[in-house]
C-alpha cells in the first residue's frame, strides 16, 4: 500500500520512506501560532520542546517563524529570520542531529536556515508563491515539501482534480529550477481552502489528490477540520489528531506533522502492525 522512496539530504543520511511513517514535531516560534502561540518563543523555550519531542520520538523537526492561520498577521523577512536563526543555531550547537526542515515560504528565510543547518523546506505556497525558492532547494539540494494551497478558483470539476493540476505546476516550477521531482514530497494542506467537507473528503481518498508515487505529509493536527467536528478547543482535539493520523496513515501518508510526538508515534506503530505485521523480533 505504501510507495518506497529514498530522500537525499545534504550532509546527512537520506529520509526512507515508506511502510515505517514519520513523525515531524512541530516547533513553532512564533507569538501567534493558532495552537500553541508564544509557549515556545524564546530560544530557550524552544531548545526545551525540540528536546521533549525527540526523547517522544520525534524524526524530523519542522521549525516555523510566521504563523499561516487565518487572520494572521505577515511577518518581514528579518522578523522571521529573528525568530528561526537563532534557535536553528542553538539547536545545532545541542548537537541535534535530526533533520530539520523550515517551514517558510520566503527564499531568503529558506537559505539562510540551510546554511544554518535545516536540511528540508516547507513550503505552504508549493514552490508557486516565490520563483526563487525552487532555486534555493535545487542550490543547496534539498528536498521541498510542496503544499497546496490554491486560493483562486479553477475550472477543475473536483478538488482532487485541482490538487493534481496544482501540483503538476508545482513540479514543472521545481523541474524548471533543475530540483528533481524525486526530492518533493506533497502536503495535501488541510484546511488551507478546503470546507470541512472537503477536508474528510480528502483524508478519505488520500492518494487521488497527489501526484502518483510521489511521498505524502499529511498535517492535520489540532486543525479546525477536528475542532468544528467535535466542537472543541485546540488543546482538546488530541484523539481527535489522533484518528486522522492513523486514517492518513491507512490510506498511504508516509510523514506526520504533528504537535503531540509520543501520542501520535504510537498510534503509528500500532497502525503498522496492523497493516503489515509487527516486527519479527517482537514475535
Amino acid at each position: 500500500m505504501h510507495s518506497t522512496h529514498t530522500i537525499a539530504l545534504p550532509n546527512r543520511s537520506p529520509l526512507i520512506l515508506g511502510r515505517t511513517a514519520l513523525v515531524m514535531g512541530i516547533l513553532n516560534v512564533t507569538p501567534d501560532s493558532f495552537s500553541d502561540g508564544g509557549r515556545h518563543a524564546g530560544v530557550e523555550l524552544a531548545r526545551a520542546h525540540a528536546r521533549q519531542m525527540i526523547a517522544e520520538g520525534a524524526d524530523i523537526l519542522d521549525i516555523g517563524g510566521e504563523s499561516t492561520r487565518p487572520g494572521a498577521a505577515p511577518v518581514g523577512v528579518q522578523e522571521e529570520l529573528d525568530r528561526v536563526m537563532p534557535v536553528l543555531d542553538a539547536l545545532r550547537a545541542d548537537g541535534v542531529d535530526l533533520p530539520i526542515s523550515i517551514d517558510t515560504y520566503k527564499p531568503l528565510v529558506a537559505d539562510q536556515a540551510i546554511q544554518a543547518g535545516a536540511s528540508i523546506i516547507n513550503d505552504v505556497h508549493g514552490l508557486q508563491g516565490a520563483p526563487e525558492m525552487a532555486e534555493i532547494a535545487a542550490l543547496h539540494k534539498v528536498p521541498v515539501i510542496a503544499m497546496h494551497w490554491q486560493r483562486a478558483a479553477t475550472e477543475a470539476a473536483s478538488l482532487a482534480e485541482a490538487m493534481q493540476a496544482y501540483f503538476t505546476d508545482s513540479i514543472a516550477i521545481a523541474e524548471a529550477a533543475g530540483l528533481q521531482r524525486d526530492r518533493l514530497i506533497a502536503d495535501p494542506g488541510f484546511g488551507f481552502g478546503k470546507s470541512l467537507a472537503e477536508n474528510y473528503a480528502l483524508l478519505n481518498d488520500l492518494t487521488a489528490a497527489c501526484p502518483p508515487g510521489m511521498p505524502i505529509l499529511v498535517g492535520t493536527s489540532r486543525k479546525s477540520m477536528i475542532g468544528k467536528l467535535l466542537g472543541n478547543q485546540a488543546d482538546e482535539r488530541l484523539a481527535g489528531t489522533i484518528a486522522t493520523t492513523v486514517l492518513g496513515y491507512l490510506r498511504g501518508g508516509h510523514i506526520f506533522r504533528v504537535h503531540d510526538v509520543r501520542a501520535n508515534r504510537d498510534a503509528l506503530r500500532v497502525a503498522e502492525a496492523t497493516l503489515y505485521g509487527p516486527p519479527a523480533q517482537l514475535g
